[in-house]
């Protein structure tokens, strides 16, 4: 088939998260370069199953770089070698014919291999169920224009709102922390109005709960914001260490 490529992957393989894995070896032909990596590995699958082979265990859902649920570490990458895009949104034509491509799951003490690519994130889940929400009464839903918000801070607020939870901060910092998932989830809130009332508790809260999921401590090395698909700013984890020192001082 003209235009195509054979590509050889290397893919982490584990039972579960008790069992010892392993990296297989598989050469893929006829890879289409308008693929997306997740249309390579479906055709992976599809091959491993027509040969009676157990197809590999990964996570998607959206397919379109908002659910977050894609992440897969490619050649030693958070969602591979582009920036600003989730494993769903990279296209095979990145690669070239021939390459090798090592594909793992997220190494992270809190995130436990489930199998193969996937992993367990219901860390996150806790994190934001300690406080990464708006639980006082708000009465109806006002116009848009009712409550006057400056625009840098509505947009700041935005960025911050941007992310999507994948994981890919704590997979690339060395110490597996998660600062900059939950300083973007407490910084979303305390940059508006609604979220200023439970903004001591929901800070000491969340970080509380980031410790007690064992996340490693942030050293400022900024491999998660260079990482992160919604190019999340560190600026935020300064917020959080604001909110939290304002939080114990009141």
């Amino acid at each position: 088939m003209s235009g195509t490529m054979t590509i050889t992957l290397n893919v982490w393989r584990q039972n579960d998260r008790n069992s010892e894995g392993r990296f297989a070896r598989y050469t893929l032909p006829d890879v289409s370069p308008d693929m997306s990596f997740l249309e390579m590995l479906d055709l992976l699958n599809l091959d491993l199953v027509r040969k009676g082979d157990e197809a590999i265990a990964f996570d998607h859902d959206c397919r379109e770089g908002i659910c977050g649920t894609c992440s897969l570490y490619i050649n030693g990458r958070a969602h591979g070698p582009l920036k600003g895009v989730t494993a769903c949104q990279l296209h095979m034509r990145t690669f070239h014919d021939g390459d090798s491509i090592t594909i793992e799951p997220w190494r992270a003490k809190p995130f436990p291999v489930i199998k193969d690519l996937v992993v367990d994130r219901s860390a996150f889940d806790r994190i934001m169920a300690a406080g990464g929400f708006v639980s006082v009464r708000t009465g109806g839903v006002p116009d848009a224009n009712a409550i006057p918000i400056p625009k840098p801070v509505a947009e700041e607020a935005m960025d911050a709102a941007a992310c999507i939870g994948c994981g890919a901060c704590v997979a690339a910092c060395k110490n597996g922390s998660a600062m900059l998932f939950v300083a973007a989830k407490v910084s979303q809130l305390a940059l508006l109005p609604q979220g200023h009332a439970e903004r001591q508790q929901r800070v000491e809260a969340m970080v509380a709960r980031m410790d007690a999921e064992g996340f490693g401590a942030c050293s400022n090395t900024y491999a998660c914001e260079a990482e992160c698909p919604k190019q999340i700013s560190v600026a935020h984890i300064a917020r959080l260490n604001s909110e939290y020192l304002r939080a114990k001082l009141i």
